[in-house]
């Protein structure tokens, strides 16, 4: 049976747009979610970051590249550059609005395989948005972008449901399972917790710090 999902529109006022739309995501978009009463500001993403950015140097991995997929506003872009400014950040996203208003390169990740690999790889929030044959891409993209760790973060159809507060949170897009997600992100990474991945034949992990 295939993963339940949304029918791909937005609802209100505004014309309904499909969820991997990349004309959704503009102003009124980033008003709604991002910053007061949103999933995410600053503040939380600098958290975010500094966990991530600690847990590789605790597992003995050098950041000095790294590439945020579906960059937004520019949040852990801004992160690197205010605490690590020696790393090297390509931020891309779909949204040209988002491209021109916070300086990213126009790249989609379902498309875009890249030619070298990133010590850190962020995709936050990305792949709810795409249909299951460009996520299943996009995660085969993302494997051969990254060289030392992941972070992901995508709702599943649990988490939309059990877990997300839906007044802060955009609730129209695709419900997958985290075994769909699963199936796919283990053909190259072995997952290590908090949302984090490495890639196979990456650095060691004790037998508790990693799924098997």
């Amino acid at each position: 049976m295939p993963p339940a999902w949304h029918d791909g529109t937005v609802t209100g006022a505004h014309e309904p747009r499909p969820a991997d739309d990349p004309h959704r995501f503009d102003d009124r978009y980033y008003r709604r979610f991002y910053g007061d009463g949103g999933a995410h500001d600053a503040v939380r993403i600098g958290h975010l970051a500094t966990a991530v950015h600690h847990m590789a140097l605790w597992w003995g991995m050098r950041i000095r590249t790294v590439l945020d997929v579906g960059a937004g506003m520019g949040m852990w872009r801004d992160w690197y550059r205010t605490n690590h400014p020696n790393v090297g950040v390509l931020s891309i996203d779909v949204s040209e609005y988002a491209c021109a208003t916070w300086g990213h390169e126009l790249l989609d990740i379902a498309e875009w395989k890249p030619h070298t690999s990133f010590d850190l790889v962020v995709c936050h929030s990305v792949l709810q948005y795409i249909d299951d044959e460009r996520a299943v891409r996009a995660i085969d993209h993302l494997g051969a972008a990254t060289g030392e760790l992941l972070y992901l973060e995508a709702p599943t159809a649990h988490d939309l449901t059990e877990v997300v507060d839906p007044t802060g949170t955009d609730m129209e897009v695709y419900h997958r399972t985290g075994d769909w997600y699963r199936a796919h992100l283990e053909r190259h990474f072995r997952q290590v917790g908090a949302g984090l991945w490495i890639p196979h034949g990456g650095v060691p992990m004790y037998e508790l710090e990693a799924s098997r």
